[in-house]
């Protein structure tokens, strides 16, 4: 009698959760490509009921079973091809877990609990999960695709990221500098893999290059979670500014004028100076007077009878006057 009414029981709790099953929970998860992703179900389980008594399994959007539990024991009679091997349930909290996630595997899945009964399946639980899948793009990067000519100042510049999902909401480009900050908004490209469904993308601008300071340009990448990628900054030095061909001609004749006229200088200074030396002044001539009378005198000496002149200080007074311009004469 007891035991009639345990099952009497269980069966009255089983038809009040089959008709509950009418309010359908369902929850969202989120895998990364190439990850595991988990399905959870929830069950809670209040009546302790064995899962040899359970048929429990999951299936995808398209009715495809990925896991399967009758009475106790795994049946991959029934798993799709697809799910053969990427699958593994955990016991405790009612989780399947789904490894090596691809793109392909986003959409929802629903986890179903049957108690197997001697009627048969009695449904007991469903949940629903909508299972989102990410790729983590790579970190923006900028390069030269063509580089500035010597007179136009332009650089042409392509930031580039690859391998992500999903595709991304806005790429542009950052100019900054020590007094502002500009945004270059451009056309996206993208192209997309056929076999992973991976996202590349890419953007390009031309720049003219500053000539009063240096800048720093910045990539950016706005995911669909919101989330910011930033490249390294790209340095471009200021161009220089070009001096006036003729100005710098002018300045270079000028130049060379210059230097000419320091070089005759030079050789003009140098030529008299030359000149003042070798030329006799009045105190040469006084030097060689007196030398003159010295001989002389000593001839006169050694003959008898000579004729009287006059000293030599008096010549010598003569000559000097003569030299700074005095036409008096002195005599002694």
């Amino acid at each position: 009698m007891g035991i009639c009414d345990s099952t009497m029981g269980l069966s009255h709790t089983l038809l009040v959760m089959a008709l509950l099953l009418s309010g359908v929970s369902s929850m969202k998860s989120q895998a990364y490509f190439n990850k595991t992703g988990e399905l959870p179900c929830h069950f809670t389980n209040s009546q302790n009921i064995s899962l040899d008594e359970l048929v429990v399994f999951w299936q995808d959007q398209d009715k495809l079973v990925l896991y399967e539990i009758f009475r106790g024991k795994e049946n991959p009679q029934n798993v799709h091809l697809k799910y053969k091997g990427r699958t593994s349930f955990d016991k405790d909290n009612w989780t399947l877990r789904l490894h090596n996630v691809q793109i392909k595997d986003k959409g929802t899945y629903h986890c179903f609990i049957h108690y197997k009964g001697p009627k048969g399946l009695v449904p007991m639980h469903q949940m629903s999960s909508d299972l989102s899948v990410l790729a983590n793009f790579s970190q923006p990067e900028i390069t030269v695709t063509s580089n500035r000519t010597e007179n136009s100042g332009i650089i042409n510049l392509t930031c580039s990221s690859i391998q992500g999902y999903p595709e991304p909401k806005e790429m542009y480009f950052q100019l900054n500098t020590e007094n502002s900050t500009t945004k270059y908004d451009t056309v996206m490209k993208k192209s997309q893999n056929n076999v992973t469904e991976l996202y590349n993308v890419s953007i390009s601008l031309p720049f003219s290059v500053p000539e009063a300071h240096n800048v720093s340009v910045f990539c950016a990448l706005k995911l669909e979670t919101l989330e910011m990628l930033l490249s390294l900054p790209f340095n471009i030095d200021a161009q220089p500014k070009d001096k006036d061909p003729e100005q710098g001609h002018f300045l270079w004749i000028a130049a060379v004028l210059v230097m000419f006229v320091v070089f005759c200088g030079m050789v003009s200074f140098k030529t008299l100076r030359k000149r003042k030396k070798k030329q006799p002044g009045p105190s040469h001539e006084c030097e060689t007077i007196k030398r003159e009378r010295k001989e002389s005198k000593q001839t006169n000496e050694r003959v008898p009878y000579h004729v009287p002149e006059r000293s030599d200080e008096a010549q010598c007074v003569n000559i000097l006057k003569t030299a700074s311009g005095d036409k008096s004469t002195t005599h002694f």
